[in-house]
Formats: C-alpha cells, structure tokens, sequence
C-alpha cells in the first residue's frame, strides 16, 4: 500500500470516529432526558397497576356471569315447551270425549306425566338460576335492573313447580278429572252388578263354574281395571276398594232376601224348641253351602278379575269386605248361638249337622277366606269348630250318665213302651246311621287329638253299648215299680218286643243276632206270663164246681150257673175296662196276645155256654144272664191294648213323635243342667 493511501485511510478513521463521537454525545444526552421520564413513570406505575387490576377483575366476574347464564338457556328452553306441551294436553282432555273412556285415560296419563316433567325441568332451571344469583351476588357492575329480572324468573318457575300441586287441589283439572273416574268406576259398578239367581231349595249349589265375566261383562272389566289403574297411581286406591265393595255386598244382601233369612237374627235363648231348631239348622246347612259355592266363590273370582293387575293383597282386601258387609259373620254367629243353646241329646244331632256343614265347605273357606285379611272371618270359624266339637263331645260323652239318671221318672201306667226307650233306641240309631256316624266318629278323632290323646277304634260303639245296659237296668227298676204283676209282665213284654223290632236297624247290628233273639225269647215268656196271670183267673168262674149232672139238682144247678155267670161277666168286664188303658203298641204283638187271650180263653166260655147255658136260657128271663155270645167276647178281646195314636190317625203320629222328643229333651236338659 502506498503512502498516499494510508493518509486517505487515517483522515476516514478519524472522520468516523469524530462522527460516532457525535453520536454519543447526542444519545447521552438523550438518555439523561430518558431517566427523567423513567423517573416520572416510575412514581405512576403503582397507581396504573392497581386499575389494570382492577379492570382485570371485573372482566373475569362477566365471564363467570355469562357462564352461568349459558348454562341455564337450555332448562329455561325446557321449561317453555314442556309448559306449552302442558297447555295443549289440557285442552285435549278437556275436550276429549267422555264416552271413550280409554282414550280420556291415555291423555289423562300423559298430562300427568307431562306435569312431572314440567316441575323437575323447572327444578333445574331454579338450581342454574340459584347459580347466576350467587354470581351477581355482591357484584358492583351488577345493576338492579339484573336482580329484579333475576328475581322475576325465580317467581315465574316456582309458580310453574307448583302447577301441578295447584291442579290436583279442589277445583283444578287434575282433581276434577280424577273425581269423574271415581264417579265413573262407581257408575259402572252399580250399572252392572245383578242380583244372584238363588233358588231356596236348590240341592246342588256350587254345580256351575262360575267365572267373573258371568257376573259382569269383560268389557266392563277392562274399564275397570283402567281405571282403578290410574286411580291408584293418584292415591286413591280406598276409594275404589270402598266403592266396589259397598256396591257389590248391597246386591248380595238384596239377592240373600229371597232365601228369608230373618232366622239368623235368633238368639241362643230363641231355641227352645226341638222341631223349630231342628228346621233351622236345616235350612242354615243348606243356605250355608248355597251362599259359598253359588255366591261368595264367583263373587270372589269377579273381585279378582277386576283388582288382579294391582296385587293378591288388594283382592283380598276387597273381599274380605264384601264377605263382612255381605253377612258372612251372621251366619257363623248362627251356629254360634246354637251351640250356646240347651245342652240336651238332640243338640248333638243339630251340632253333627252344623259341623257336617262348615266341614263341607271346609275347602271353599280356606280359599276364599284363607289371607291374612280375613282375620275376623278366621277367628270365628275356628270359634264355631271349637264350640261345635267340645259341645257334641260333651253332649255324646255323658249319654250314659243321662239314661242312668232318668231311672228316677215313673214308667208308663199304660204298660207301654217308656218314652225315654224310644227316643234313646230312635237316638242311638240315628248315631250309627251314615248320615251320623261318620261325622260324630270324626268330631271324637279332632277331640282327642286336641287333647293329645289317640283316638280308641271302638269308642262309639263302647259307649252306645253303654246306654243300652243303662236303659236295661232302668227297665228293671220300672218294672218292679208296678203294683199290679201282670202289668208289669205286660210292660215287660213291651219293650222286650221293641228291642225284639231292632233287628236290621244299626242298633240292633251292633249288638248281635244273640241279642235280638234273646228278647225274641223273653217277649214270649212275659207275654205267656201275662195271659197266664191275668186272664187265666176268669177260668175258675167257668169250673164246674157244684154242678151235679141230676134232674133232681136241676133247679140248684140253675141257680148256681147264674151265680156264676154273673160274677165272672162282673170280673170280665172290670177287666176288660182295666186292661183297655193298657197299651201294647206294637201291632204284630198285640193282635199275638189278643190271640193268646182268645185261644186260651174263648174254647172254655163256649164249652160252658154250651154245657150249662141252657139251664138259664130255659128261663123266660134267661137272656139278661149270658151277657155275651162267644163272638162277642171274641170282639172284645181282640180290640184290647189299642194305642191312642193308632185311633187318631197318622198325622197324629209324627206330632206324637215330636212330643215324645219334647218331652225327653226337656228331662234331659233337667238333668244336664242339674249335673
């Protein structure tokens, strides 16, 4: 490089250090200016970050605010359709027709349903909306005009929570909707419920199947069953029950009138009256079995029908109602009271009727009355069972005691068969018979196993046995009670022949052929005895003691057949008077003895008529000493120990029958009631 070029080089360096110098000089001075300045925005800076702040805050407040109004747009949207959807269901069930009672249901359902879903949208809004109040809550940039609106759309969604509650009070649509279905249900209820067709004296009740259409149409049902649907989800399920439980038991009680059931009212001091009870409790066992099987069993089917889609419980509960209402408890209140009558031996046959009854239609109660709400129904059946059994067992148990203690009754004057023989024979047959034997054989069984004791095969027929031995010893005292031997012989044959007459019936099986026959023999012996020690005494009269065969003696002998005829016609007709008031009731045997009397006695009255009735007939005035002709004493004797009964006519017996039955009865009542 050349000399000229380095000075060129040097007076450039030193320019452009002359210029940076320039520079500097003017950027020192321009930063001392800058550090006032610094200065100046140093000592403002605090005030101007204390409103940036501030500023910040009040923007992140409008976010949160906007946030939660967002949040709240879509329920308050909801709220808007539903209550507009509400709106229109209203009009639609107003205007829906009455007739079409499905359709009146379904909008029904949906404005309900609507509603529901009408108060929880309008929570939701409410609980957004609380959120949006919590945020404007304290807040400065917050002008009234906010709160007010805020406060505005609290009221206006609490007033919508509410619309519901409001229309479900008195006068709203929901409450007027749902008091029509009642008035519906209860509509179609009476309109279709008709009386039963119960026939008085109908022998087969429980023959048809009934099923609850046959009480009412399906269709009826059907409506029912809606409408009890839709009262039930509204509370009101009690009023259906009442309802229909009300209405159903008045139509049974109307259809029960035909069958006159005013006996039922009787109380336990009405039953004096053996026939009068007897009848009763016959008509009770038979309108018993009518009433379940033709009347509570469909019943109980319809009110199945009808409250099944709602639960067993229901039915039940319904049932049970119209079984009380109906009269159910009358009639085991009856066979209460009848157990709590007189205790005496034909109470026993009207307690095996009773129990063969409720046994009867033991199956039929457990199904119709076997829920917990037949309680009362329940209760008093077992009472009746428990009476019915103790009570017969009691009766049954103490014959023997009974009969023993009847020995102290006078027999008969007439020599005829006692009443009490003819009822304990007639009883006792009657309890071996098949309508009796069974029923008492299984009362004996539930007794003993209620006093944990094993029933003894044999039993029955031990203690009928029983009271036969003690009629027999009765017999035996009353017959020694007889002043006059020969009617004791008579009353002796009597009831040996009624005994004799038990051949073939259960008493007389059960106690064997030996015993028939033995009474076979004894009847003929007393019936010789009798003949022989009553009319055999006439014989001495008809001897002929001091008739001397002499033409001679003619005169004498005359006077002494006279003598003799006239005090044996005075003997015979005081005998004949004495003997025509007894009795020998049987047929066969009275028209046997008459026979007995006529053969032993009318052959020796003729042979003398004709040996010695001349002496007297030659006598112009001989007519007035033979008094009767051998036929006519034949009449005579065989027209004794006619029974009054069999003079009065057949109808006269079943009343004596009745009587005898009284009678007895009301010395056996004595006497259980003594003991």
């Amino acid at each position: 490089m050349t000399e000229g070029d380095n000075i060129e080089s040097l007076l450039a360096a030193r320019k452009l250090l002359n210029s940076s110098l320039d520079k500097s000089r003017a950027v020192a001075l321009a930063l001392g200016k800058t550090g006032s300045r610094l200065e100046e925005i140093k000592e403002r800076l605090p005030s101007s970050e204390a409103a940036f702040r501030c500023f910040s805050m009040q923007k992140c407040s409008f976010v949160v605010v906007r946030n939660q109004i967002d949040s709240a747009i879509g329920p308050a949207a909801a709220v808007l359709k539903v209550f507009d959807s509400v709106q229109e269901l209203e009009k639609s069930l107003i205007s829906e027709s009455h007739s079409d009672i499905f359709g009146y249901l379904v909008v029904l359902k949906q404005l309900e349903e609507a509603m529901k879903f009408l108060a929880d949208n309008c929570r939701l809004a409410i609980q957004w909306l609380e959120g949006i109040a919590e945020a404007l809550e304290g807040n400065v940039a917050v002008t009234d005009r906010y709160n007010c609106s805020v406060k505005k759309s609290f009221r206006i969604l609490h007033e919508l929570l509410a619309y519901e509650a409001s229309a479900r009070l008195n006068g709203g649509l929901l409450f007027e909707a749902l008091n029509y279905l009642e008035s519906e249900f209860n509509r179609l209820v009476t309109e279709n419920t008709i009386p039963f067709a119960l026939v008085a004296s109908s022998s087969s009740p429980g023959k048809q199947a009934y099923i609850g259409s046959l009480l009412m149409p399906v269709t009826v049902i059907q409506k029912l069953q809606v409408i009890i649907d839709r009262l039930k989800a509204n509370g009101r399920l009690e009023i259906c029950i009442s309802v229909y439980a009300e209405v159903r038991s008045l139509n049974i009680r109307k259809s029960l009138q035909k069958l006159d059931l005013e006996y039922l009212e009787k109380s336990a001091k009405e039953f004096d009256d053996v026939q009068d009870i007897e009848g009763l409790i016959g008509n009770w066992c038979k309108h018993l079995e009518l009433v379940v099987k033709d009347v509570f069993e469909p019943e109980c089917k319809l009110c199945s029908d009808v409250f099944n889609k709602i639960g067993l419980d229901i039915c039940n509960c319904c049932f049970a109602k119209i079984a009380i209402q109906s009269g159910i408890l009358s009639f085991l209140q009856f066979g209460k009271n009848v157990t709590e009558s007189n205790k005496d031996p034909v109470k026993l046959l009207r307690l095996l009727e009773i129990f063969a009854a409720l046994d009867k239609v033991r199956v039929d109660f457990n199904r119709l009355f076997g829920g917990e709400a037949y309680g009362d129904i329940q209760s008093l059946i077992r009472d009746l069972i428990r009476r019915v059994v103790n009570g017969a067992c009691e009766i049954f148990l103490e014959l023997p005691l009974q009969v023993k203690l009847q020995r102290q009754v006078s027999p008969p004057p007439d020599g005829s068969v006692p009443r009490l023989v003819l009822f304990v024979t007639d009883y006792c047959n009657q309890l071996l018979g098949d309508n009796y034997r069974p029923i008492l054989t299984q009362v004996l069984v539930i007794h003993q196993s209620w006093k944990q004791a094993k029933y003894e095969e044999g039993l029955l027929t031990r203690l009928i046995y029983s009271v036969i031995k003690e009629i027999a010893l009765n017999l035996d005292e009353w017959s020694n009670s007889h002043q006059d031997i020969t009617l004791s012989y008579l009353f002796v044959m009597n009831n040996h022949c009624h005994f004799c007459n038990l051949k073939g019936t259960k008493l007389g099986d059960m106690m064997g052929d030996s015993w028939v026959k033995a009474h076979e023999q004894y009847k003929n012996y007393y019936a010789g005895l009798y003949v022989r020690e009553s009319w055999g005494k006439l014989f001495s009269f008809l001897r002929q003691d001091g008739l001397i065969a002499s033409p001679s003696r003619k005169a004498s002998n005359r006077e002494l057949v006279k003598k003799k005829l006239k005090d044996f016609y005075q003997t015979f007709d005081y005998m004949v008077k004495k003997h025509s008031c007894w009795v020998v009731t049987d047929k066969n045997s009275r028209e046997k003895i008459c026979q007995l009397v006529v053969q032993a006695f009318l052959p020796v009255y003729r042979s003398y008529l004709q040996n010695y009735g001349v002496l007297v007939e030659e006598n112009a005035s001989g007519g007035k000493y033979v008094k009767y002709s051998a036929n006519d004493l034949e009449k005579i004797l065989s027209s004794l120990f006619q029974p009054n009964l069999r003079k009065n006519g057949s109808s006269r017996h079943l009343q004596f029958i009745g009587k005898i039955k009284n009678v007895v009865t009301h010395q056996f009542h004595l006497m259980l009631t003594a003991t």
